[in-house]
This record gives structure tokens, C-alpha cells and sequence, in this order.
């Protein structure tokens, strides 16, 4: 379930999440409120001051700022400090304060490795990420609305990509929620929460009931963020009645975990996965083996295990990967291939077995719109003579390597053929990637959500960037400026201008249609059927727009 999204994209020179050029105009077509500070002066954007932007929480008052008509607040939090004694511990309510808090820039980004984080040019050209101060006292999250009124406005709650080892809710401009904030009339919020081995070591197996929660409490976040969503977004003008989660690669498999987990219903009212899902936890037995290397790594006994929480964090990160390495070294044979830390079936927190499975469980009146891109996957971006390869070397690159996935061995050259049979005008380098970006997880599951009784839509999206000689391709994070409106802040991803906007029009409306009413049909894109098992319908997303009956079933089958 793990996947080191940045460290793998700036070794192959794919497009991760990054952050566009900072020309945060809005864009024309984007009406401003009529009631907002900004009515009174034609000129002045930017409201800030002792009266402005003054909103309630359960803990106290904060204080944001007013820019270009949207209330914005940056870092509010929603969990107290993760570190010393609360490392490892299911997250604390966050102190009361007395008085007003400012709440005008971003919280602290969890936990992570940062070394190198810009070491690859060309990907800090396209990706330059935003980070701030690293420290366990990360549980924050960010706000945008309309207004602070008592109108009840659809909610959108999101949650980042990078696996679950990196990232943050602010990593690219792309996910801004200004420009839908303002489109639809919609609140949006972004939150942090502990990552990697901070926030999914499972030492319940070396630290007994005190660790019982220890392997899931970076989920046990997102969930208290819904609920101090749940709680507080009504003043801020949001309905918490009507709560949508979107994430993106590693941030879409966190929706579907928590769209899966009982501590989450009631919480969710809507759910989008953007290429990455998942329909099940990381094996317990796995993830408490590795708890035990993560132990002996750190020359501590059972009876030392508290001492785990006093080593500083970046120093714990390590000895934890160490015990990754080794355990992948010496267990890599035993049957148990998800290697890492993610959210682990203990079966109270995430249930065991296949999500969904209980056609009235968890979720079963939740609506899906998973995503994926044509290009998850690609390496031609910084490398032109990929461009100039033939079919018998793409079948053998495939056969070592598969995007985020091994090899497809003796099976790639047949695998290949058939794709290149039902994309006929497609260059080698475009069908070893079609192959690597294969929909397979994310069509098992629409089928697995499908079995309950709320709607499922698919969408895949294909729209390539006019960049790079016109290698990017529809590349892993390119769709989530559109769905959000943001193309012309993403301009290294985008290249700006009246082209990807024309998209983002239709894409956002779908997106504001379905956190409105569940559903993504609207007057700007045609048809949008539901997704069944049978038809695996699917919108594809382009310049043009059409909806087609499960178009690479023959050769997804054959993976």
C-alpha cells in the first residue's frame, strides 16, 4: 500500500504532485461573492485586521483573513502535539485557548525525510513542493469559505497524496481550494496527519494494549479531523451533513480506508479516490512482524518499549526503515509482499477482508468517483530518446518493471500486443506506459464499492500537457488542478491559458454536482452513466468528453 511517490518520480522523472507558479490570480470566470469585505473598495484584495475573519471553534476563537472575497484560515488545530508520550497514542483533543489564535499560515508538515526533497532539477521546475517547519505537532488544518454565515455549503474535505510516507495539505498550489471555494459555493479544507513509521508502526504485538492502536493512528487523525469538521464547520458556513473526502494517489487510498473504517460513519457523505485505492488494510501479522524489527533495529526490549517514544523523530524514522530493509531482506519469501507503513486490518480501527463487502455496512450510502490518468506511470518526460524506443524493447523493460508495480515477466510481450491491438495508434512509449498504468486496481474497487446500494462513477482521464516537447503525457497528479480549478496556478503543469480551462470548467462542475447531490452529471459534460460490474462504464476525460463501456477490459484482464 505504500508507495514513495516522490523518491520514485525524481529517480524516473515521472510527474508527481508539485506546486505551479505562484500567480495566484483568479481566474476570469470566477464571479466574487457579492457580500465580502472586497465590495466596499475596487482596488484592496487582501482583508486582515482586529474585526476580520473572526470565527468559533470548540477550543477557541481564531482569526484568519480575507483575500480576493474567500475567508481563508491556515493551521488551525484540530489535535493536540503527536510527540513524546501522544508518539504512537490515538490523537488528543487539542488544549483550549483564551485568545484569538491567528490562523494565517500553514501548520507544521508531519514527520518525513526531507534531504534531497529538491535534489532533482527538472522535478523541482514542474513539482516545487511547498513544506514548512517539520515536527510532530502537525494535526492542522486549513479553511476556505464564501463566508462565515450560517448557510449550509457542501464541504470538501481533502486529503494529500505521497503514499503514506510523504507530503503535506498544502504540497501544491493544485490543491488551493480558493477557486472552487468560490466557483461553487463550497467550503474546503486540507489537513495534515502523522505519516510513515510515525504514524504506522504496529507495536501491538511487542507493546501490548497501551500499543493496541499504535499501527493506525495516522488514520485515527484523518478521522478526528472529520470530526472536528463535524463539530466546527458549521461556523465557518459549511453543512456537516454533507461532507465529501477526495484524495489523490496515496491520498486516495486513504478515502477508501476511510470510507471503510467504523469510527468514520456518519462522518463521509461522499468519497473520491484520484489514482489510488485500495479494498483492504495491511495484513496484522505483517505489520506486527515488522513492529518486532523496529524494536530489535532500536536495541530495545519489550520492557524498553516506552524509550521508543523519546528518540527524536527524524532519528526514529530511520531506525525504522532500517527495519523495513532488513525485515524485506530476511522475510521477503514468507508470502507477506506489502512492505512498509499503512493503515493495518486489526479489524476495530480497519476491518479485515475486502472493504465494502456488507451490502449495508460501513459507507453502503456513501457515493464513489474513483479516477485514474492514462499516464500514471512514465519516464519519458526528461528522457527524449524514450520516445525512439521499439516494441521489443518497451516488452522488455516491461518485463523488469511495471510503473509501481514488479515486472510482468514472460507475460509482458503478450500483454503488450494486446494493448497495442486496442490503442493501434500508439507509440511503443505510450503502451509500455498504458500497460504500467493499467486500471486494474481501481476498476476492482468500483466493483467492490459497487456491491453496495450508493452509485459508483468512474472517470479516466487522458488530457496531455503542451510541455516538454509533449512528454509529460496525462502524467500521476496532473488531474487535480483540473477538479479543482486551479489549471492556471499549475501552469508547470498545466502550461496555462483557455485549453485546460475549457476541461477544468466541465471537471469542477462535475465535481461540485457530485458533492451537492452525489451524483456527477451536470449540463457542461455530457451523459455520465454509473459504473456496474457488467459495463464498467467511464467517462473519458479530455478535450472532448464521452462516456464508453469499459474500453481496456480485454487487456486489463489479461494482467
Amino acid at each position: 500500500m505504500k508507495t514513495n511517490r516522490r523518491d520514485f518520480f525524481q529517480t524516473m522523472g515521472a510527474g508527481a504532485a508539485g506546486f505551479g507558479l505562484a500567480t495566484a490570480l483568479p481566474l476570469a470566470s470566477c464571479a466574487a461573492p457579492a457580500e465580502s469585505a472586497a465590495a466596499n473598495d475596487d482596488e484592496q484584495i487582501l482583508f486582515i485586521g482586529d474585526d476580520i475573519a473572526i470565527a468559533d471553534t470548540a477550543y477557541g476563537k481564531v482569526k484568519g483573513f480575507i483575500l480576493r472575497g474567500i475567508t481563508q484560515f491556515r493551521g488551525i488545530p484540530y489535535g493536540a502535539d503527536t510527540g513524546g508520550k501522544n508518539r504512537f497514542m490515538p490523537p488528543q483533543k487539542p488544549e483550549p485557548w483564551n485568545d484569538i489564535k491567528p490562523a494565517v499560515w500553514w501548520g507544521n508538515t508531519a514527520p518525513q525525510l526531507m534531504d534531497g526533497r529538491y535534489g532533482n532539477a527538472y522535478s523541482s521546475f514542474v513539482d516545487h513542493w511547498n513544506y514548512d517547519d517539520v515536527s510532530e505537532d502537525c494535526l492542522k488544518l486549513n479553511v476556505w469559505t464564501p463566508a462565515l454565515d450560517t448557510n449550509k455549503r457542501p464541504v470538501m474535505v481533502w486529503l494529500h497524496g505521497g503514499g503514506y510516507t510523504n507530503g503535506n495539505g498544502i504540497e501544491q498550489d493544485g490543491y488551493m481550494g480558493e477557486n472552487l471555494s468560490r466557483k461553487g459555493d463550497i467550503v474546503f479544507v486540507s489537513i495534515n496527519h502523522r505519516l510513515g513509521p510515525i504514524g504506522f508502526s504496529d507495536l501491538s504485538g511487542v507493546g501490548g494494549e497501551k500499543y493496541k492502536d499504535s499501527g493506525n493512528v495516522g488514520a485515527l487523525d484523518m478521522v478526528a479531523a472529520l470530526e472536528w469538521v463535524n463539530q466546527n464547520i458549521a461556523n465557518f458556513g459549511g453543512d456537516p451533513g454533507n461532507v465529501t473526502i477526495m484524495g489523490q494517489s496515496g491520498g486516495g487510498a486513504k478515502v477508501c480506508t476511510l470510507a471503510a473504517m467504523p469510527a468514520a460513519k456518519g462522518l463521509v457523505h461522499k468519497a473520491v479516490p484520484l489514482s489510488g485505492s485500495t479494498t483492504e488494510g495491511m495484513n496484522q501479522g505483517y505489520a506486527q512482524k515488522l513492529g518486532e524489527y523496529v524494536l530489535k533495529e532500536a536495541g530495545l526490549q519489550a520492557s524498553e518499549i516506552d524509550k521508543l517514544q523519546e528518540i527524536p523523530w527524524k532519528e526514529y524514522i530511520l531506525i525504522a526503515n532500517r527495519a523495513s530493509q532488513k525485515m524485506r531482506e530476511e522475510e521477503g519469501g514468507s508470502g507477506l509482499i506489502r512492505i512498509g507503513f499503512a493503515p493495518v486490518a486489526d479489524g476495530v480501527n480497519i476491518p479485515k477482508g475486502t472493504f465494502y463487502s456488507e451490502a449495508s455496512g460501513v459507507s453502503s450510502d456513501v457515493p464513489m468517483l474513483i479516477c485514474t490518468t492514462f499516464h500514471e506511470w512514465g519516464m519519458a518526460r526528461t528522457m527524449p530518446e524514450m520516445e525512439k524506443i521499439t516494441d521489443e524493447q518497451a516488452k522488455e523493460m516491461l518485463k523488469d518493471r511495471a510503473g509501481f508495480r514488479g515486472g510482468l515477466g514472460d507475460k509482458a510481450p503478450e500483454v503488450y500486443d494486446a494493448y497495442a491491438k486496442v490503442f493501434p495508434d500508439a507509440k511503443p512509449i505510450e503502451i509500455m506506459t498504458l500497460v504500467a498504468s493499467n486500471r486494474k486496481g481501481a476498476v476492482e474497487t468500483a466493483t467492490a464499492k459497487s456491491k453496495q446500494g450508493a452509485p459508483v462513477y468512474m472517470a479516466w482521464f487522458g488530457w496531455e500537457p503542451p510541455l516538454f516537447d509533449n512528454r509529460m503525457r496525462a502524467f500521476h497528479c496532473l488531474d487535480i488542478c483540473f477538479w479543482f480549478y486551479n489549471t492556471d496556478l499549475m501552469l508547470t503543469h498545466t502550461g496555462g491559458g483557455a485549453r485546460p480551462r475549457k476541461l477544468s470548467e466541465k471537471m469542477s462542475d462535475a465535481l461540485l454536482s457530485f458533492m451537492k447531490n452525489g451524483d456527477p452529471n451536470c449540463e457542461s459534460m455530457p451523459a455520465w452513466p454509473k459504473f456496474t460490474a457488467e459495463n464498467g462504464e467511464v467517462m473519458i476525460l479530455n478535450d472532448v468528453c464521452v462516456a464508453k463501456n469499459d474500453p481496456d477490459r480485454e487487456v486489463r484482464e489479461m494482467l
